[in-house]
């Protein structure tokens, strides 16, 4: 029996550890990115520059294809071409090929969501984005649901792990938010973040049939409060100034995760205390 090959277009820190994840189960795994010499050596790695035709015509065949590219910059040029075309043209190379992947899987964001009153929200709940990143975000979606290639789009929220410690380091500086009011927040680990992608892949390998949506978030929404005043006294640090909390305030929403629960998935990481709890342990 042939090997599954695994496509990850975008092979970065996500990228890169669901890779890792997915050779260590016997997969064949190719990692395609704009910068040379940088997926794990352990992988398969190709070129690839999404807005040039011909760098995505020379793709290899695979049998599942993950779009998981960052935007260079919070730009709307950079997330056009990142997520619009980019995605646009490889889907549109696949597509008309012999041998077109059996599944594809896009990496999106909780961003395509409005929503900001403290709303629980899941995968069918209105997603009309107010700003060009969501915007941009729910056109990509509906670029891979039409496409006649079986794809499921994956909204991950809030990822944070190793090099991703920016909550951390502000808590470690004195900062501080209002507990009132609450906002709430969402997040999901670095690992969690390939795991979910790695399973639905096992999924689909074992025959079972995707949703075209998957809101993919830890289990326990929190407060930013409450999540900054845990790591204060795990710091045993007293914060003393205010963080300026209005940025978060336009994605105060709690995501619900309970579609991925209910097709198996369990998380590493169940809630920020855990994830958090593992960065903030020192090396052994």
């Amino acid at each position: 029996m042939a090997t599954t090959t695994i496509l990850i277009v975008g092979c970065g820190d996500v990228g890169s550890a669901l890779g890792l994840q997915l050779k260590a189960q016997g997969y064949r795994i190719i990692g395609a990115r704009r910068t040379p010499h940088s997926v794990p050596t352990s992988l398969e790695e190709v070129h690839l520059d999404v807005s040039d035709k011909a760098s995505v015509a020379a793709l290899p065949d695979a049998d599942v294809l993950v779009y998981a590219i960052s935007a260079d910059k919070f730009e709307e040029n950079a997330y056009q071409s990142a997520y619009s075309q980019g995605l646009d043209n490889v889907l549109s190379e696949f597509e008309q090929r012999p041998r077109p992947p059996e599944q594809a899987l896009f990496v999106s964001s909780t961003s395509v969501y409005a929503q900001s009153q403290g709303e629980t929200i899941n995968e069918n709940s209105p997603a009309q984005p107010h700003r060009f990143s969501g915007q941009i975000m729910c056109q990509a979606e509906q670029r891979l649901l039409n496409s006649p290639l079986a794809g499921s789009v994956v909204r991950l929220s809030g990822i944070y792990g190793p090099g991703r410690e920016r909550l951390i380091n502000q808590v470690r500086d004195g900062y501080k938010v209002a507990q009132h009011p609450a906002v709430f927040t969402n997040r999901i680990h670095r690992d969690d973040a390939a795991g979910v992608l790695a399973f639905l892949i096992e999924q689909h390998q074992r025959g079972a049939t995707l949703h075209e949506i998957y809101l993919a978030s830890d289990d326990e929404p929190a407060a930013l409060f409450d999540v900054m005043a845990w790591l204060a006294e795990r710091l045993k640090v007293t914060p003393s100034r205010e963080l300026d909390a209005s940025a978060r305030r336009r994605s105060n929403k709690r995501c619900s995760n309970a579609r991925l629960k209910a097709q198996g998935y369990r998380f590493l990481y169940p809630s920020f205390r855990e994830g958090y709890g593992a960065l903030l342990e020192p090396p052994e």
